[in-house]
Parts: structure tokens; C-alpha cells; sequence
């Protein structure tokens, strides 16, 4: 009888993981909180008559939405300046949840920092990694170096190709010489703590996930990865979390109400995320 109860604990015990979890996000552009249609965005040109296609622009500040997500402890979001002029904006909604949250956007080794020292929980980088278009493995590290590792997240980015994902950069308008694969993610974990993935092709269309991405990036990760793009209903958590084994984690944007969203109501995200975290190892 003992050496069941042993096999039978031993048995819960295995099946008992973590599972994926809602990451929350403030994406920003010319100051002001909005949903943006990826590959939309050219961040290359210097003509702003012609914008980006927009799904949602708040009337509510930065703040309300970073005090939203501190009022509920999502922790891990991120909050993304697109272009210039989001500096104050980004710096209001660290204000209001000091460590709660990380930043990117035009995050370099000169300004890493400061950023830090603003309150973010952690900084995002993707641009500066890659001058001219090219992968440059001596700037990330010296950003490593300088900031340490665990305060660093890379986001790579990426836009589907025939062969596969290419990383892609200046709001996903220019495409990098990297692709990626487990190997180039392996390259990026040695100098960070986290990865941020956004798949630009999905991106704010809420008509569904990349989930042969997803599949690939929960055998490729070894360390915390978020996710965005496309997700369109709740049932996207269970998804992401089932075709990633627990390894990756979801944000919604586009399709949440409170970026004037039909798909998927906050309060009830914010349940279904209290119960995986209770559920997860």
C-alpha cells in the first residue's frame, strides 16, 4: 500500500507545471496609448502625414492603464514607445507602477540606464542591436555587461518568410539578417533574461495566433518568452499554453475591451489568469 501512495503522489507531482500566462501591455505612439496594425508602422520615413493603421486610441493617459495593471499585480508587461516623441508618456506610466513594468523602444547602451533609474522593471531592445540591418553580438553584450542580465529583455521581433521567421525591426518595416532558430535564440539567452516576440505578420488583426511559431518557440526557449500577435478570443491563453507546454506567455492587445476590443473582456482575462498562476509550478 505504500509503494502506491508513493507511485500515486509521485504521479501529481509530475503532471504539476507551469502554465502560460497573460502578459499586459502600453504600446505608444506620438504620446498617446494606441493598438496598432503591425507592419503599418514606418518607423524608416521621415513623412508622418502618412500613419500607421490604428485599431483603438485611448482617451484614458498612459497612467490609467499601468495603475490597471498594478491594481490586478499583472506583472511582466511591457510597454513600447513606437518612434519618437514617447518619452514623457512611457515615463508617466513607470511613474505610476515603479518596477511593474518593462520598456523599449530606442533603449541603447547610452540610455539603458536611465530607463532603469525611470522605473522600469526591466529594458527591451531590439534596433540597436542590429546596425544597418546586421546582427551585432558585441553591442548586446556590452549592453549585458553594462545593465546585467537579468534587467535585459531582447525582442526579436519577426515577420514570416518562406524559410522561416526573419527578425525584423523599425516597427517591423526592415528586415535583419537573422532568422529565428533555436540557434540564434540560444546566441540571444547567454546576454539576456527574457525574450519578447511579436509576430508582425498577426500583429493587431485579432484573427488568430502564429501557432507553428508558438510550437517552435516552446521547443527552442529556455528562458521567460512573451508572445504577441493575433490573439482574438481567451481560449488563446489555453492554446498558447498547451502548444507551448507552459513555456511561453500571451499578450493581448487588439482584441481586449479595454483597447476597444469585442473579443476578449479584461475582467474576465484577469480570473482566467488568477487561476493558471494558482494552477502553474
Amino acid at each position: 500500500m505504500a509503494s502506491s501512495s508513493s507511485s500515486s503522489s509521485s504521479s501529481t507531482h509530475t503532471e504539476k507545471r507551469r502554465h502560460s500566462q497573460f502578459r499586459p501591455c502600453i504600446d505608444l505612439h506620438q504620446g498617446v496609448v494606441k493598438q496598432i496594425v503591425g507592419g503599418t508602422l514606418d518607423l524608416t520615413s521621415e513623412d508622418t502625414s502618412k500613419g500607421p493603421k490604428e485599431n483603438f486610441v485611448a482617451t484614458h493617459p498612459p497612467s490609467y492603464f499601468a495603475n490597471l495593471y498594478k491594481s490586478h499585480n499583472l506583472t511582466g508587461g511591457h510597454i513600447i514607445k513606437l518612434g519618437p516623441d514617447n518619452d514623457q508618456a512611457a515615463k508617466e506610466a513607470l511613474s505610476t507602477w515603479s518596477k511593474g513594468m518593462q520598456v523599449g523602444g530606442g533603449i541603447n547602451e547610452d540610455n539603458a540606464q536611465e530607463w532603469l533609474d525611470l522605473g522600469a522593471d526591466k529594458i527591451i531592445v531590439t534596433s540597436y542591436l542590429f546596425p544597418g540591418g546586421k546582427f551585432d553580438e558585441s553591442r548586446l553584450k556590452r549592453l549585458s555587461d553594462n545593465v546585467g542580465k537579468d534587467n535585459l529583455v531582447v525582442d526579436i521581433s519577426c515577420r514570416k518568410k518562406e524559410n522561416g521567421w526573419i527578425v525584423a525591426m523599425n516597427g517591423w518595416k526592415t528586415l535583419t539578417d537573422m532568422y529565428v532558430t533555436q540557434e540564434s535564440i540560444q546566441l540571444i539567452e547567454q546576454y539576456c533574461s527574457e525574450l519578447l516576440i511579436h509576430a508582425a505578420d498577426v500583429e493587431g488583426l485579432c484573427q488568430g495566433i502564429d501557432e507553428e511559431l508558438v510550437i517552435k518557440l516552446g521547443e527552442w526557449v529556455n528562458i521567460p518568452t512573451t508572445y504577441a500577435g493575433g490573439a482574438k478570443d481567451i481560449s488563446d491563453l489555453k492554446s498558447v499554453d498547451t502548444l507551448s507546454k507552459g513555456k511561453v506567455d500571451l499578450t493581448f492587445g487588439s482584441s481586449l475591451d479595454i483597447f476597444g476590443g469585442k473579443g476578449v473582456k479584461f475582467d474576465e482575462l484577469v480570473e482566467v489568469d488568477r487561476l493558471t498562476k494558482e494552477l502553474s509550478a
